[in-house]
């Protein structure tokens, strides 16, 4: 064999070996290590990378959990199954975040909202809201062209016949896509807990209203009125229900005349106070209307003409059967 063979095969040999070894010292020196408690976290995550918890995907999501970016209850697909894994990963206390669902502000379909005009462009809510806000005559009103619905990863809304997303409570998840797809801005995310929902996103006077939507709200403030813990408030002509005040009695509901309130409970007939009642004062310290009165370790009683029928009563009491709840058929 030709020495210059030889000696290129060798230096090439050395060469070759010289950069092994260089890269394997390279590999040791600049070796990042990995938490694994990120594998784990990820494991754990449904995997849908959807985006809802403000991060690009699941591993990042992962990553910022690990690295006290962002909190356990990040995640709103895994929810507190999810974060109280995530707790004993990390080795502290579960943190809890109530589940939310998404709701339709609006219940104003083809049936119940006058249509101003025929659209013929792109079937999409976005581009016919960018056209003079849609063909309703409601300006605040549901396009029904199903933007909702494309940009839900769980397929947890379908579009009814009467041109309305349907929400299946089922299958949300809370991830709020469908949220930030809405040109309108009339679906929100509201605690899973929460069973009355004003079905209106409208602005207009209630003499506007009235004339383009069967079942808009028209300002009246009776359920303002109605409300015993002040949790809806007027703004802009809109009754607006407060999450964190209401107490789901449904009250708001039976008082407004267009059916703009949905309620999705039983309503209370009356509340009695029993002689199992022990006098703690709980009832009397949380009814919103002092319909409550007796003194302390004594049996109280319910002024049912103060009486509203919230329940709130019944919520907070600690002692089996002291309060006797009737509800409406």
């Amino acid at each position: 064999m030709d020495p210059v063979y030889i000696y290129s095969i060798l230096s090439m040999g050395g060469i070759g070996a010289i950069l092994a070894i260089g890269l394997g010292l390279a590999s040791k020196k600049f070796h990042v290590e990995v938490d694994e408690r990120i594998t784990q976290v990820e494991e754990i995550l449904p995997g849908a990378n959807c985006g809802a918890c403000g991060f690009a995907g699941c591993s990042s999501f992962a990553q910022a959990v690990i690295n006290g970016n962002t909190e356990l209850t990040g995640c709103p697909v895994g929810g507190e199954v999810v974060a109280d894994k995530i707790a004993e990963i990390l080795g502290v206390e579960g943190e809890t975040n109530e589940t939310v669902r998404a709701q339709l502000l609006c219940n104003g379909g083809i049936k119940e909202t006058k249509k101003l005009s025929n659209y013929q462009g792109i079937k999409t809510c976005k581009a016919a809201d960018s056209i003079n806000g849609g063909t309703k005559s409601c300006q605040y009103s549901c396009l029904g062209y199903g933007d909702c619905m494309e940009a839900c990863p769980f397929d947890a809304i379908t579009i009814s016949d009467n041109g309305l997303p349907i929400i299946d409570k089922e299958k949300c998840t809370g991830c709020g896509k469908c949220v930030t797809a809405c040109p309108k801005n009339i679906i929100v995310l509201a605690p899973e807990t929460k069973l009355n929902h004003i079905r209106c996103s409208s602005h207009d006077p209630g003499k506007v209203v009235s004339k383009i939507c069967e079942v808009g709200c028209i300002g009246c403030t009776l359920c303002v009125k109605a409300c015993p813990v002040d949790a809806i408030t007027m703004k802009d002509n809109l009754a607006v229900i407060d999450y964190d005040k209401c107490i789901n009695c449904g009250i708001c509901s039976t008082k407004c005349p267009t059916n703009t309130i949905e309620f999705n409970g039983r309503l209370i007939e009356k509340l009695i106070i029993t002689d199992n009642c022990v006098g703690c004062t709980r009832c009397k310290k949380a009814c919103p209307v002092d319909a409550i009165s007796g003194e302390i370790k004594k049996v109280h009683e319910i002024d049912q003409d103060k009486c509203v029928q919230c329940g709130l009563c019944a919520k907070v009491c600690k002692v089996d059967d002291a309060i006797i709840v009737t509800y409406k058929d």
